[in-house]
């Protein structure tokens, strides 16, 4: 019974006695009682650490929990409903969640937002009113962040696809652009966003003020026969791109007003072995996961989820980790897993973890240099993983 509750009830007998037992004297009040302070029970935390890591719950689980890579503790849970999209403040100070509800729960009046969360609090501060979004969720690039932190874009399909933008420094919806055949965004320090499209190109979008220039590449990859996972990397120290494709296909996109995209290498072939290709019934060693791959933005090593099988099983989930050097296309290291995973990420720390997690939702840590399992997580959640970026 909650205490205040007690409190009336033993008020109320008390009251029912007095009434029975008739008149007494009142004793008089004690004016001089000091009160007592009532202290917080509202705990914070600090902001965003390197080596901390937030996963998705996904449709199993609610929210978004943080985890400490460290002690594998964890520091604290954001509220995302299923088929959100989550993204970090680089200043630390925020977490955001770009959302949908309902006013009766899965039905009644539609509401998206931008949430605004504090990094330390764990308070909804505010949201941003957004005309829609895409509810797909587990799209990383979907929904991202700006890398001075002053602007949002957010996917959206209603009725073609588009971006909203907000400035999250007034807080308020600006503009909505439309980009036809085109999805999964990165940042384009001082132009606003590029994003890849249908027709095998990368469409560049220059924003001034509610005004938007869209121009395109060449189409340098087949999203029929060889598609990107759309889950992909970003590296804002170099404001440079790494693309994986179904057949293990490695793309770079330098971004700028024109982007420039690098010859691809083969991750197989990286690795001595035949490269993947898109013939039926051919077994090979292929990528796969939701989020297949990370990027150590430090070493320039790329992290990628490998399994045994053939072309079109991108969604099963890795049974080794692949480590490759990028600047040499080389894979310096194969890795066994004691059960296969479906999502990865790296702390961007000078000793990198490897974080991930499978379809059971449990997440494990490793640490890159010796291969130990640190930390296992029962139940951490299921679906993509994000990771503070210090650079």
């Amino acid at each position: 019974m909650p205490r205040t509750a007690a409190r009336g009830l033993f008020a109320a007998a008390a009251w029912g006695w007095a009434l029975l037992a008739g008149p007494t004297q009142a004793a008089p009040a004690d004016t001089g009682a000091a009160l007592e302070m009532e202290t917080s029970d509202v705990l914070s935390i600090t902001p965003p650490k390197p080596t901390w890591f937030f996963v998705d719950g996904g449709w199993d689980m609610p929210g978004t929990s943080i985890f400490d890579g460290e002690t594998g503790k964890m520091k604290g849970m954001v509220e995302t409903r299923r088929l959100a999209d989550f993204a970090i403040d680089p200043a630390g100070k925020y977490y955001y969640v770009a959302e949908t509800i309902w006013s009766k729960g899965d039905r009644g009046t539609r509401q998206d937002m931008v949430s605004v969360y504090d990094s330390q609090t764990l308070n909804l501060i505010t949201e941003v009113p957004l005309p829609g979004r895409i509810l797909i969720g587990a799209r990383k690039n979907n929904f991202i962040v700006s890398d001075d932190g002053k602007t949002a874009y957010v996917y959206d399909f209603s009725p073609v696809s588009g971006v909203n933008i907000v400035d999250l420094v007034k807080r308020k919806f600006v503009t909505a652009v439309e980009l036809p055949g085109c999805a999964s965004m990165m940042p384009n320090p001082g132009v606003g966003f590029s994003a890849l499209c249908s027709d095998g190109s990368l469409a560049t979008v220059a924003i001034k003020g509610t005004k938007a220039n869209i121009t395109h590449s060449a189409p340098f990859f087949s999203a029929t026969d060889d598609p990107i996972f759309d889950n992909f990397t970003y590296d804002k120290h170099k404001k440079e791109t790494t693309f994986l494709t179904y057949t293990g296909q490695i793309y770079q996109a330098k971004l700028g007003p024109t982007p420039t995209i690098s010859a691809p290498f083969s991750i197989q072939a990286a690795a001595g072995i035949r490269p993947g290709e898109t013939k039926p019934l051919e077994l090979n060693w292929y990528p796969g996961g939701r989020q297949p791959m990370a990027l150590h933005r430090p070493s320039g090593h790329l992290f990628v989820l490998m399994h045994m099988g053939e072309y079109w099983s991108h969604k099963a989930s890795g049974t080794e980790v692949w480590e490759v050097d990028l600047a040499t296309q080389k894979v310096v290291k194969r890795r066994t897993l004691k059960e296969p995973m479906n999502n990865i990420e790296v702390s961007q720390t000078d000793k990198p973890m490897l974080f991930m997690n499978g379809e059971g939702g449990n997440a494990i840590v490793v640490d890159v240099a010796t291969g130990e399992e640190k930390h296992r997580i029962e139940r951490a959640g299921g679906s993509t993983i994000t990771v503070a970026d210090p650079s």
